[in-house]
């Protein structure tokens, strides 16, 4: 069992090499055994990060030095040199252990999986589409969401080319996340030339946000408008609803049947997705949108109209009026290097 090759391995500590992405450089590290997670410490006993220890990948078998990394994120990598044979031998029993405990594959699954669309037909009634896509809601785990969005993004990134990375830009784009988390799981901001309206939300929890949000203006007040509302939007409907909603009930099967959508399928629904306004937002929501993430409403609403006269019920209603100062969303220097993150 998973729980008692845990046991035995949760004081068991090593050395490696980390980099939190392929960009960056490697750094040295103690890696240790936790109770589902695999720690990684600096030098200094500062944490870098956690690994499921259900979600660790090896990318090269019987090879040293051994390479880990989470599984769907081959950026991160962990190297663990082949002297440090305990631990490379924990995890490669945890990871064998973990995985005699998944469901297999094959003729049984799909049995499995036919076998339960049928008893949904004849007992419930419910072999339709919108049934379908309410079960795959309900069953596919947030990590499958994760990785669906990413794979929607490198089909949007053909339209919106690559995200921003101009030096500075990321460090103030993470104190944005910090400042704008959704309720639910960890944001991930990207900032992109053209091919979005405004702010996009995946599914995942990526947002995509034009350039113009961050160049054209003068505070960060705007750019947190349009998070705000792409929060909203998800919260009011789940993107990954939208999204099975729009690929057909054939694509929702084969989610259920293997965890996957075709590439033809996300394909075009990056084109849709991409050319599709925005759903709009009733006031009443968006006020307590900006009520809730503490960031005035009028900056927001005059980038909408600069008249004001089409969103006057966003100014006259703003939870922040000016003789109300809500915390920043970003200190000027973060605003400053947030605005040259493309590099213009």
């Amino acid at each position: 069992m998973a729980t008692t090759a845990l046991r035995k391995y949760q004081r068991l500590e090593a050395t490696g090499l980390w980099r939190p992405d392929a960009e960056a450089q490697r750094i040295e590290v103690i890696v240790s055994v936790g109770e589902a997670t695999l720690t990684i410490t600096d030098t200094r006993e500062r944490v870098q990060a956690h690994w499921s220890l259900a979600a660790i990948a090896r990318a090269n078998p019987g090879k040293f030095p051994a390479i880990y990394h989470p599984d769907g994120d081959p950026g991160e990598v962990l190297e663990l040199a082949e002297s440090e044979t305990e631990m490379i031998a924990a995890i490669e029993k945890l990871r064998a252990a973990i995985d005699r405990q998944r469901p297999r594959p094959g003729r049984l699954r799909l049995a499995g999986i036919l076998a339960s669309l049928l008893a949904v037909v004849l007992v419930v009634g419910l072999w339709l589409p919108g049934a379908a896509r309410d079960h795959a809601l309900r069953v596919v785990p947030a990590v499958k969401r994760t990785e669906i969005g990413r794979a929607l993004l490198a089909h949007v990134q053909r339209v919106t080319g690559p995200a921003c990375r101009a030096q500075g830009g990321a460090a103030a784009l993470a104190a944005l996340e910090r400042r704008l988390p959704p309720q639910a799981g960890r944001p991930h901001f990207m900032v992109v030339r053209s091919g979005v309206r405004d702010a996009l939300r995946l599914p995942g929890g990526t947002i995509l946000i034009r350039a113009d949000l961050v160049e054209d203006h003068d505070t960060a007040d705007v750019v947190a408008g349009h998070i705000i509302a792409a929060h909203l939007r998800a919260e009011r409907r789940d993107p990954l609803a939208r999204l099975l909603t729009e690929v057909g009930l054939w694509e929702v099967l084969r989610l259920l049947a293997t965890g996957n959508l075709s590439d033809e399928a996300l394909r075009a629904y990056a084109e849709t997705l991409l050319k599709a306004p925005p759903v709009p937002l009733p006031d009443a929501a968006l006020l307590e949108g900006f009520a809730r993430w503490q960031v005035p409403a009028t900056p927001y609403a005059y980038a909408r109209d600069i008249t004001g006269e089409s969103v006057l019920a966003l100014i006259e209603a703003d939870p922040f009026p000016r003789e109300t100062t809500p915390p920043p969303v970003l200190s000027d220097g973060d605003w400053l290097r947030l605005q040259g993150i493309c590099g213009g």
